[in-house]
């Protein structure tokens, strides 16, 4: 399953929270060089970025596992995806809502490649809620396209 979005959703909060594994994270420093190419407005905390991928598991039953593969926000790193897709059942697309348009370029792979996935709206303490019909309107997803509410640093 791959996790997928725009810059600083939470894609490596989430693949954490509901591995059962310590995540394999590839984590750097944001640079000062970064900052003039990423656009880094709402998330002006961000000290770090993946440059790979983040890797977990997820135990469904004995013999029977999930991987979860991170996926780096940044364009300049997207040629990593089609690596990563290759075998994928299925994605989450990881939504703020303050900077919603940053998950078009990973709900539109997914639809061009037919790949199944859903879209994880990551509710960030003090942004606006809206209704996951909201946002499935706002995305112009396709019809029966899951919409479902989280907080990726919880399991549940």
């Amino acid at each position: 399953i791959l996790v997928a979005g725009g810059f600083g959703v939470g894609k490596t909060t989430l693949v954490g929270a509901v591995g059962e594994i310590r995540p394999l994270r590839t984590e750097e420093m944001l640079s000062e060089a970064a900052r003039t190419v990423d656009d880094t407005d709402g998330v002006d905390h961000k000290v770090t970025t993946t440059v790979a991928m983040d890797f977990g598991r997820i135990t469904i039953r004995s013999g029977l596992s999930l991987y979860l593969f991170g996926t780096p926000g940044q364009d300049r790193f997207w040629f990593l995806w089609d690596e990563l897709a290759q075998g994928a059942l299925g994605a989450v697309v990881l939504a703020d809502t303050r900077r919603l348009e940053d998950c078009f370029p990973a709900v539109d792979y997914f639809e061009h490649r037919k790949i199944p996935f859903v879209v994880a709206v990551n509710c960030f303490a003090g942004a606006r809620r809206h209704d996951a019909r909201d946002v499935c309107r706002a995305l112009d997803l396709d019809p029966g396209t899951p919409v479902v509410l989280c907080d990726a640093r919880e399991r549940d």
